[in-house]
């Protein structure tokens, strides 16, 4: 018995140590096989996502600029996960965080505030938009039996048609009508940016908060254990006298608070105005991001980087390679799938293992 078990042991060992890489390799596999498809050479199309991303300070730094949304949205999903809540309405409050921060920067910008305190209400604005429009998604679950998934992509679309209203109603620009948005704020009304780049060292230092908070809740709090006891059983929870209602709701609320944060730093320090696609996609890639990390905050921060550079580096392959810049969620999307497919087939061969183990004692 045991030399048969031997060889199981080995591999067991390698693939808890050696899967991430695997899955790596078979994502890269797979878009390089989409690529001979497409009649591209691979090896200078990854030198030029390479090259778009690192090739100059501007394009490295343009990385933290959509690195700082993901992390956010990132970040406040992981306490929906760890609640055990597919919260796929994240892109709606994005949105409405975006909105909520724009609809402030308008109805401050003429008084005598001064313009530091603006942008904190704004922000905050903003968190208290995502984390309403989070709060409708809990209030169809609890109380209407609508699961949190349809729920959010029902919102989704609203959020989408009242930001196209707003830009092309209320708040459109003077005189026009335009998908450029709506009229720009004044630079005295933005997050400060670092010279001939487009980084605001604050957003940056915002997000790092983000991330600290949401570090500390999961793994040093009595909220995070009773939240993990919430998404591991919620009848078992229930019983051991968690109020399992209000932290599924608190779950939301703070996603949605991260998602709305995520959207005002789009406003304020990205955009400097509110545009329809507003929130970029980070809603849908956070949830990529946060199942690639395995649901952990240490990991995501790398595993988000990296989805940025992808992003910022294959906006150089149409130029180059008159190839479209889609290539990046290509891989993105199979990265995602091979670690799911690598995991399922751990998973397996573990519990296999211990089934045979048992037998054998």
């Amino acid at each position: 018995m045991k030399e048969i078990l031997l060889p199981r042991v080995w591999i067991l060992r390698w693939l808890a140590v050696g899967w991430p890489a695997l899955s790596i390799l078979m994502a890269l596999l797979f878009t390089t096989l989409v690529l001979l498809m497409a009649g591209a050479p691979p090896l200078e199309a990854y030198r030029q996502v390479l090259e778009g991303a690192f090739g100059s300070l501007r394009r490295a730094t343009d990385i933290l600029v959509a690195w700082v949304p993901l992390m956010l949205v990132t970040s406040g999903l992981l306490l929906t996960f760890t609640a055990g809540l597919w919260n796929i309405g994240v892109e709606g409050q994005i949105v409405l965080g975006a909105i909520a921060t724009t609809g402030m920067l308008r109805a401050l910008q003429h008084t005598d505030l001064p313009p530091p305190m603006i942008l904190v209400l704004a922000i905050l604005a903003g968190m208290a938009g995502g984390a309403a429009w989070a709060g409708l998604v809990g209030l169809l679950k609890v109380y209407g039996g609508v699961h949190e998934i349809f729920g959010g992509l029902g919102l989704n679309f609203v959020a989408t048609t009242l930001i196209l209203w707003l830009i092309f109603g209320p708040w459109k620009r003077p005189g026009i009508g335009s998908m450029s948005g709506t009229e720009p704020f004044p630079d005295w009304l933005v997050l400060p940016t670092l010279p001939g780049l487009r980084l605001s060292p604050w957003a940056l230092g915002i997000a790092l908060l983000g991330v600290a908070l949401v570090y500390v809740l999961l793994r040093n709090t009595h909220f995070g254990l009773r939240l993990k006891a919430v998404g591991k059983n919620l009848r078992a929870a229930h019983l051991l006298g968690v109020p399992t209602t209000r932290y599924l709701f608190l779950a939301l609320l703070g996603c949605g608070a991260m998602a709305g944060l995520a959207g005002s730093i789009q406003v304020a320090a990205v955009y400097h105005r509110l545009i329809p696609p507003i929130s970029s996609g980070y809603g849908y890639l956070g949830l990529l991001v946060a199942m690639l990390a395995n649901y952990r905050v240490t990991w995501s921060v790398p595993v988000a980087f990296f989805f940025a550079a992808l992003n910022i580096g294959s906006i150089q392959l149409p130029i180059t390679l008159q190839l479209d810049s889609t290539l990046s969620g290509v891989m993105q999307g199979a990265l995602v799938l091979f670690v799911l497919l690598t995991q399922g087939v751990r998973a397996r061969w573990q519990a296999k293992a211990t089934s045979e183990s048992d037998n054998g004692a």
